[in-house]
């Protein structure tokens, strides 16, 4: 059996099983009516920064056993559409499966999907969200999707591939897009940045949401996996997208003049 190793876990997150709970305890709301949702963005910083945006977002919807996590390659190795080949992966709360009939079926819809543990094994991206899922349904599965390329065209053919792909498992399913937003500028720049991207996201336009990170210099690093997600989830019919949370790293340092932004979004 494959096991992915956490390699964040220490770091970005406790790396013993107490500490993250009590950690994710306070994180991760109470009981609130909780509605299925088509898909998320979901912030990946350290727990810290990040953690309460997070748990926010990923508290609001009702989680299914079935999970695909779409993330950046941030060290910009591997697959440009990288697909853990891994059997299962480790966090401090136990194992997580990888869902692999689904898995299979993305590899056979969209032959740009390779199995490549390299793009996997220091990414942090994906491995964030993880727990905050365990901890709110222990018996989920996951299909996790490293993305490297930077194109619109390439976004829309993955994005229409997963759909397919959900379609024929024939399960409920859940999208979860990780990304942080506007990095190392003031709060107000970054604030007044990402409204834009997170407008084109409201708008269901996931093109626009390229276009306008590319012309306006807007470093949200999962600006492609968010689009993805958008084109896949359109494609299984969303219809609105709502902000749960935004923050910045400010709120929890008080220095506001170099913040990285963060976003909860849910789309149905």
């Amino acid at each position: 059996m494959k096991i992915r190793q956490p390699v964040v876990a220490g770091q970005f997150y406790p790396a013993s099983r107490s500490e993250l709970e009590k950690e994710l305890d306070q994180l991760v709301p109470g009981s609130k009516q909780k509605l299925s949702a088509i898909s998320i963005i979901s912030p990946h910083a350290g727990y810290i920064y990040s953690g309460a945006t997070a748990g926010r977002v990923i508290a609001s919807v009702s989680i299914p056993k079935t999970i695909i996590i779409l993330g950046p390659n941030h060290r910009g190795v591997g697959a440009l559409a990288a697909l853990s080949p891994d059997d299962a992966w480790q966090t401090p709360l136990g194992l997580v499966p990888v869902e692999k009939r689904l898995a299979s079926i993305i590899c056979k819809q969209i032959p740009a999907v390779q199995e490549d543990a390299l793009a996997h094994r220091n990414e942090h991206s994906l491995e964030v969200q993880v727990p905050f899922l365990q901890y709110l349904r222990p018996d989920i599965s996951i299909v996790p999707l490293c993305l490297g390329f930077g194109d619109y065209i390439g976004a829309e053919f993955l994005g229409k591939g997963i759909a397919s792909a959900i379609r024929e498992f024939s399960e409920e399913v859940l999208i979860l897009a990780s990304s942080d937003m506007t990095h190392y500028e003031s709060a107000e720049a970054a604030k007044k940045k990402d409204i834009q991207a997170l407008e084109r996201v409201l708008a269901l336009d996931p093109e626009g949401l390229v276009e306008v990170c590319r012309s306006k210099r807007i470093t949200m690093c999962g600006v492609i996996p968010s689009a993805v997600m958008l084109v896949a989830a359109m494609e299984l019919g969303a219809k609105t997208a709502e902000v749960v949370d935004y923050t910045t790293s400010g709120d929890v340092t008080g220095d506001y003049s170099q913040v990285v932004g963060y976003a909860g979004v849910v789309l149905r």
